[in-house]
């Protein structure tokens, strides 16, 4: 029996702020963890996937890399849309010779690109009959071997990897790492000395006779020419997954084996 005395409870009102309470919920946690990603991505580290064969045998097509944003300190290339705040590097250092290091394009800075730093300012640079020269010493490269890879198209190169010895800065050691000699004939076999101007680095693929790099300084599309420090994005540190990718993506089954399961968190040299 009901009370006429009793007042009515508005439960329609009270379903309504439990759901809007729930909806606030559900938008602080998402905007928190948007706001800790961007953080992260910003001024720690960045995933980054090799679209190309252009660092083979460091690194290979489908390989999924880590880069730390600090090592190089942060210029608007750091943050997300490269929003035009300031110029130049806030807290920077400058990058040892051989470190592998993902910068912007010098042609379109929407673009990323990964490459070894091969000279810095002052550096003289220049490549003879398939030889790279640094400051007038050929840099040495030992163990030659045959070396099959394949490219982004699949496309087998069949050529020869050596160790090349680069010379490294800054107190660091000699980095050894692995590179591919297709030819030794072609523009990019034979270049002119280059002179590293302050503030710019220049930059090579490992994969000398397929790399779009800093050899090439004219301007063409593809031509990268030297790179400003600015342009820095991060330190390459290390792969954390690699795949394959030979199949289609719909056929599961290839999954596992297309995995390269030795490449996981193998470090960057």
């Amino acid at each position: 029996m009901t009370n006429p005395n009793q007042t009515p409870t508005a439960s329609g009102a009270g379903g309504a702020a439990t759901i809007g309470h729930l909806v606030l919920d559900y938008a602080r946690t998402i905007i928190g963890v948007v706001l800790v990603v961007t953080l992260f991505r910003t001024f720690l580290f960045e995933s980054f996937v090799i679209p190309s064969g252009s660092m083979i045998p460091t690194l290979q097509v489908g390989d999924y890399i880590m880069v730390s944003k600090y090592s190089y300190g942060y210029s608007r290339f750091s943050f997300p849309f490269s929003p035009n705040l300031f110029q130049g590097r806030i807290w920077g250092a400058e990058p040892h010779r051989g470190d592998v290091a993902v910068f912007r394009f010098t042609k379109d800075t929407s673009v990323d690109y990964v490459k070894r730093i091969i000279g810095l300012p002052g550096d003289h640079i220049r490549v003879t009959e398939g030889h790279l020269y640094l400051n007038d010493q050929m840099v040495p490269c030992l163990a030659p071997h045959p070396y099959t890879a394949l490219d982004e198209s699949h496309v087998p190169m069949e050529g020869e990897a050596c160790d090349e010895q680069l010379p490294a800065s800054g107190g660091k050691g000699v980095v050894a790492h692995q590179v591919l000699k297709l030819m030794d004939d072609g523009a990019q076999n034979n270049t002119p000395d280059y002179v590293v101007p302050p503030g710019y680095f220049f930059a090579m693929g490992d994969n000398r006779d397929d790399s779009a790099d800093s050899r090439f300084m004219g301007d063409g599309p593809k031509d990268l020419g030297f790179v400003p420090m600015e342009n820095l994005v991060g330190h390459a540190s290390r792969v954390f997954f690699s795949v394959e990718s030979a199949h289609p993506f719909w056929q599961i089954w290839y999954w596992p084996v297309e995995i390269r399961w030795a490449r996981i968190f193998r470090s960057i040299t």
